[in-house]
């Protein structure tokens, strides 16, 4: 989600955000692909979101769907997602599509929850959302029947989403399942746990189980398997590295399949104050099998794996560590080479894919062909904040503030919520850096004034830039 390759950043989309992780496939903590933790806005009234799904009443915000769920006694899907989170671009172009989906929006009240909006960052509160995107199940009393975090192949989420609404099983009733025996049970609230981040907490209930529960459980791959996931989610919620480092190898000991960029991006990230023999010493078992999930699950015609990025990143990034840069070079470069040539000529014909290469050029530092790429991108994407955003904050950092403007006032007009005010903030960069104060001062009132009483850190955050010198 998304270095932080795995991380989702709120700004960059890697997809997923900043400390704590929010990843498409594991947790929102650090700066790792797969980490993405709004701020946490209290909202006190809700913005409008649509609905995918028709009903006797057209409810518009999150409340609203919530009583238009009592009144019909359907359950409520939320689907929360974000302009920026490149996963999300997976799930609509390849997941959220056609018969099935349709058939869930038959099943359930759909409402798309936007990440940036106050309504958004709320709920994810709330419902403490570590991964972008969420699909969050609710029943008609606003209990939470189930989730999946993060992007999923079709053949992997429409069994799971189904499932959750067809058994209408709350957290709580998956526990009383698993305290009278039920392995099946004890591998949902696990896996409940882990979606939430709380491994301290999941490890803890598994403790309360019946000695003669916990003793079967012992011999459960599945059930061995979640521990070991809880304890690392445990450890990377401390400040040990050598837990994570621990943590994080049990669990690459395993077949964790497409997981296994996410943790092992931990176990570099954990490692990298190593002395360097020690550090490859300890990564160089790694290699062989992020290969063989490269070559069998990533490269190849129908990738099993939703992220494919991570995957990608993540092995250059090991080859970097290892010291093996041809490598490192290599890997990228096949990957921009395949990812070109999925996409042909048209980039809105799949959008992970085309925000994948500018991330695999960025990666690769092949700069004059990304200047390039980045104005396709603004041209096949106009609604969009986030391309002239991204390129006018690419110049700005170059130190060319005057080049940076257009696309920044540009990313402004489409930008709303949280994003609005970051804009603002590289604008104010630009602006003063141009010795035009004045104008950048006009630029805050403007957007303190649209933006309202919502998001109060980054709005006194973006008055501290103008006052600083």
């Amino acid at each position: 989600m998304a270095n932080g390759h795995l991380a989702i950043y709120i700004e960059d989309a890697l997809c997923c955000l900043t400390p704590p992780r929010l990843h498409p496939g594991i947790s929102l903590m650090k700066t790792s692909l797969r980490a993405f933790k709004p701020a946490l806005a209290i909202a006190l009234a809700f913005l409008f979101v649509p609905l995918h799904a028709t009903s006797t009443k057209d409810p518009l915000s999150i409340a609203d769907a919530l009583q238009a769920s009592s009144q019909q006694h359907r359950p409520l899907l939320l689907d929360f997602h974000a302009v920026w989170c490149y996963s999300c671009y997976y799930m609509a172009s390849h997941v959220l599509t056609g018969a099935d989906w349709a058939a869930v929006g038959r099943k359930a009240i759909v409402v798309d929850v936007d990440a940036d909006s106050p309504e958004g960052q709320a709920w994810m509160d709330k419902l403490k959302i570590s991964f972008l995107p969420s699909y969050v199940v609710l029943d008609e009393h606003g209990n939470e029947l189930g989730r999946i975090s993060a992007e999923q192949p079709r053949q992997k989420f429409y069994p799971r989403i189904n499932a959750i609404l067809a058994n209408g099983n709350t957290l709580d009733a998956f526990k009383a399942k698993a305290q009278a025996g039920s392995l099946d049970a004890v591998t949902d609230v696990l896996d409940a746990y882990q979606a939430r981040s709380e491994g301290d907490a999941g490890i803890a209930w598994f403790a309360t189980l019946p000695p003669s529960v916990r003793k079967t459980a012992a011999s459960d791959p599945r059930i061995t398997l979640g521990l070991q996931q809880l304890a690392f989610a445990k450890a990377e919620a401390g400040t040990d590295k050598n837990a994570i480092i621990d943590s994080a190898q049990k669990v690459l000991a395993r077949d964790i399949g497409c997981q296994r960029p996410y943790v092992l991006e931990s176990l570099l990230d954990a490692s990298k104050d190593l002395p360097a023999s020690q550090q490859k010493a300890l990564l160089a078992p790694q290699r062989k099998p992020l290969d063989a999930l490269l070559n069998t699950q990533v490269f190849v015609a129908t990738p099993t794996c939703a992220d494919q990025r991570s995957a990608v990143l993540m092995s250059a990034d090991l080859d970097a560590a290892l010291g093996d840069h041809a490598s490192e070079t290599a890997v990228l470069d096949h990957a921009i080479g395949l990812t070109k040539q999925r996409l042909g000529n048209n980039l809105t014909s799949d959008r992970n894919l085309a925000d994948n290469l500018r991330v695999y050029l960025e990666r690769a530092k092949r700069t004059v062909e990304l200047d390039a790429y980045q104005h396709k991108l603004i041209a096949a994407y106009p609604q969009d904040y986030v391309y002239p955003y991204r390129y006018g904050r690419s110049l700005l950092e170059a130190g060319k503030p005057a080049e940076a403007l257009p696309y920044l006032a540009q990313a402004y007009d489409k930008s709303y919520g949280e994003n609005r005010l970051r804009v603002t903030s590289f604008r104010v960069k630009a602006l003063k850096a141009l010795h035009r104060d004045d104008e950048a001062k006009k630029v805050v009132d403007e957007a303190l004034s649209t933006n309202g009483p919502w998001f109060p850190k980054d709005a006194a955050a973006l008055k501290a830039q103008l006052a600083s010198s």
